[in-house]
């Protein structure tokens, strides 16, 4: 009997502080849980995001340049591709050939103008003359100086004379029609023969695809000799320093989740050793299941209730993805503080201007303008008082 009394006694004592260390534990998970656990949601659902900007031509051509390859890093403005020009050289010189044509075209219209309108002064003065004829013949037949034949030839040479200065104006204002309110440079067919002169500097310019954003290329399709057309995608230019995480959260966390609450991230790449930083930058305007392909059609007779989940835009810090990049699609683990609640649970302003702006795939429209002027100046005919062109009113 004296012998059992220890053992029991180190029995109690070995479950009494078993009870404490789980008596302890569970005071330090209730504490935890009461202070900061429902405070933090968390999930795995998560996915770093980013812009996959599509590479596309504008123009039908045939692939005689591949400048950039998978896995390779581009700057923005930079050249990718390069489509044979040929035809469109051709096409560049017809069109500077018609607008040179159409300047020289306009520039005999406002001839015919000035031609017609010495037509017009010419046969004013017949007509004068023919009329002082006319009157002198009236007042010498009246004395029975000149004949009767005499007074009716000369009314018919004014009948005449009045007709073809008539003629003579009706010529005019047709003529005028053609360049009325107008000048060699903004005459409407000389503006016509400019625009495809543009169009035709366009659309050599395209040849060349250039990168709209700095990044790297991924889903290269394209090949050597490949005939593509307007629209085709050739490949994709991913810029790496520019993610975002969507963390897919259940409805019911949604309630304390505020835009601007820090989010504490890891990725399955780096493990928990790494932790980035990031914010809440905006919630989902929509289930995930309302977005989907084949949205759920829940008005049936077999409906089953299932947990929504709603997308949460995080935004990270710049500077950590530079110093532990991270790709589009790999898998993080997500901790939102939710502490701070009073954030907006919308976006409460509208954007004023672009999300996304480049100005890399537009072309510079200073040497064709250039061109164009010089084209103009060299067919426009000689300076005429005042500083404008011959023809320019």
């Amino acid at each position: 009997m004296n012998a059992a009394a220890p053992r029991l006694r180190r029995r109690v004592l070995f479950l009494g502080l078993v009870s404490a260390v789980f008596v302890l534990a569970g005071l330090h998970v209730g504490s935890h849980w009461l202070l900061e656990g429902r405070f933090e949601a968390t999930t795995d659902n998560a996915y770093v995001g980013g812009n996959v900007v599509p590479v596309m031509s504008r123009i039908a051509g045939t692939v005689v340049e591949i400048d950039a390859d998978e896995t390779m890093r581009v700057a923005r403005g930079e050249t990718l591709l390069r489509l044979d020009d040929a035809s469109l050289k051709i096409g560049l010189e017809l069109a500077e050939a018609e607008l040179a044509e159409a300047v020289r075209r306009v520039r005999r219209l406002f001839d015919d103008v000035r031609r017609l309108q010495s037509r017009v002064d010419l046969r004013a003065a017949e007509l004068d003359k023919a009329r002082q004829d006319l009157h002198r013949r009236q007042r010498l037949t009246a004395r029975n100086v000149v004949a009767i034949e005499d007074l009716d030839h000369a009314r018919a040479i004014e009948r005449t004379a009045r007709a073809a200065l008539d003629l003579a104006r009706h010529e005019l204002e047709s003529a005028n029609s053609l360049v009325d309110g107008t000048s060699v440079v903004d005459h409407p067919l000389v503006q016509q023969a400019k625009a495809r002169l543009r169009e035709a500097s366009l659309a050599l310019g395209r040849t060349v695809i250039r990168s709209a954003v700095d990044g790297y290329v991924a889903k290269r399709a394209v090949q050597l000799g490949q005939r593509v057309e307007p629209g085709t995608p050739l490949l994709a230019v991913v810029p790496l320093g520019d993610l975002w995480v969507d963390a897919n959260f259940k409805e019911s966390e949604l309630r304390d989740m505020r835009i601007g609450q820090p989010v504490i991230l890891s990725a399955d790449l780096y493990g928990e050793d790494v932790r980035f930083r990031g914010s809440v930058t905006g919630l989902g305007a929509g289930t995930g299941s309302v977005f989907s392909l084949l949205p759920a059609q829940n008005a049936t007779g077999n409906w089953i209730k299932v947990v929504q989940r709603v997308p949460v835009r995080i935004a990270l810090q710049r500077t950590q993805i530079e110093a532990h990049p991270l790709r589009v699609g790999l898998s993080m683990r997500v901790s939102i503080d939710m502490h701070d609640t009073t954030g907006p649970v919308l976006a409460p302003a509208l954007r004023r201007g672009p999300v996304y702006a480049t100005p890399a795939v537009a072309q510079d429209d200073a040497a064709v303008e250039a061109r164009i002027d010089a084209i103009i100046t060299a067919n426009a005919g000689p300076a005429v008082p005042g500083g404008a062109v011959a023809g320019q009113p």
